[in-house]
């Protein structure tokens, strides 16, 4: 199976692209009818702090995988290094919050913008790799990131991490019910789809598409392709680091393993793209329903007895969605409505 395979959106998860035939707007009142409908379902679980747990890490991760997408789905950059952009946002919010009191609400602009700038520093050089090599030089990034989290103990706490005061308060963004932390993460889900809504429909996407699709051509008709890739990484590290901020004040203890482990957080953002669909709207959402609450549904039966056994389910669960779905499920989707539409005509 090719890179291309993967990472190339499907002609039908393109349908609509053209202005005109599917606006923003549109777009923006289908995402409003999504968070209608995650509003209602966290509402019905509003009772149960277990599953409200699980809705808000889905939630959370459905966000930040909508980020991701726009590098790594829309521009096809596949990026392993969010999880420093993340990092980068959590830590930011600790500090200001535990030295000098800064509401949580306040420092989500020094975390995005701190995370768009070093995202726009690392990108400049690694840009200039293309497939794989870039992947990897994102993962070094986050490697490297991880051991420098270790050392920098004034900053970061070191491997002991920092534990925030708990403060409950909307000021502090700390609540003593789960159902808020729920509704706090679909609000962030909300801003995440409609940012990359904005981004899918505008002259940027197009470009980020284009880029993807094939550099040389779209440097051949005048498009700025560094330019356009680090704009898109700067909206989707931005986010990210926003994602991170509220993270740390939804554990309200950061550390470098829980910050920047690969496999569950960099990784994870793709992972949860390529299996909803990656460069769709809406795939990083169906992928972090379908994995997240998987995930901590095997992690507590499997994970105990057979450790490392969730992750192989996991990637078992990758191979056969590359095998079966190689647009993921929205792709595949909206590949077979074409082909039925088409069918009719």
């Amino acid at each position: 199976m090719s890179r291309t395979d993967v990472m190339a959106p499907s002609a039908a998860g393109r349908v609509g692209a053209a202005p005109g035939i599917t606006t923003f707007g549109t777009e923006a009142m289908r995402i409003a009818a999504i968070i209608a409908a995650l509003l209602a379902l966290a509402w019905y679980f509003s009772r149960d702090p277990f599953i409200l747990n699980i809705l808000a890490y889905t939630f959370l991760f459905a966000a930040l995988s909508s980020a991701w997408n726009i590098i790594g789905g829309f521009g096809g950059q596949f990026s392993l290094g969010h999880g420093v952009f993340f990092a980068i946002g959590a830590y930011v919010t600790a500090n200001l919050y535990i030295h000098f009191g800064v509401s949580p609400w306040l420092a989500l602009v020094p975390a995005a913008a701190l995370a768009a700038g070093v995202a726009m520093l690392v990108s400049w050089p690694t840009f200039r790799l293309k497939g794989p090599f870039f992947a990897i030089a994102t993962m070094a990034l986050n490697e490297v990131a991880f051991v420098l989290a270790n050392y920098f103990s004034s900053l970061t706490g070191g491997p002991r991490g920092l534990t925030l005061p708990f403060k409950a308060g909307l000021a502090n963004m700390i609540f003593t019910s789960r159902f808020h932390y729920a509704l706090l993460m679909i609000g962030f889900l909300a801003v995440c789809m409609l940012v990359a809504a904005w981004v899918y429909r505008s002259r940027l996407g197009y470009y980020l598409q284009a880029v993807h699709l094939d550099e040389d051509a779209a440097r051949a008709v005048g498009i700025r392709v560094l330019y356009v890739k680090l704009t898109g990484m700067v909206i989707s590290a931005a986010l990210t680091g926003i994602g991170g901020a509220i993270f740390a004040m939804y554990l309200r203890f950061v550390d470098p393993p829980t910050l920047l482990t690969l496999p569950d957080i960099g990784v994870k953002f793709a992972l949860i793209a390529l299996i909803g669909g990656v460069g769709t709207l809406y795939g990083p959402l169906a992928g972090a329903l379908l994995v997240i609450p998987l995930e901590m549904h095997l992690r507590a039966s499997l994970g105990a007895s057979v450790p490392g056994a969730n992750l192989i389910v996991l990637g078992a669960i990758l191979v056969l969605c590359a095998l079966f779905m190689k647009r993921g499920i929205v792709g595949t989707a909206l590949m077979a409505l074409d082909r039925v539409r088409r069918g009719r005509k």
